[in-house]
């Protein structure tokens, strides 16, 4: 089995940008997810490391990213609020 980090530093290594990727080794703009009996919603808030999480795990099972039940709010989060400059 592949090691993804290493075929992740290989391709690095190999294409400077996405769009050298893309020219390089192609894209499927065919794709066509699926929602299976795995594809769940997350409560996970946008831009959260839980969040891309899912969303990178999602790509990795062909599923669709975005779920009509995922959070679409902040509401009832609590966290360090920072002053603005």
């Amino acid at each position: 089995m592949n090691n993804p980090h290493k075929v992740h530093e290989t391709m690095s290594s190999l294409c400077k940008n996405v769009f050298e990727a893309i020219l390089k080794y192609g894209h499927d703009e065919d794709f066509d997810p699926i929602a299976d009996g795995k594809f769940l919603p997350t409560d996970a808030p946008a831009g959260s490391q839980e969040k891309i999480e899912v969303l990178r795990r999602r790509v990795e099972l062909g599923q669709p990213l975005w779920h009509n039940d995922d959070r679409v709010d902040y509401s009832g989060l609590t966290g360090a609020i920072r002053p603005r400059e």
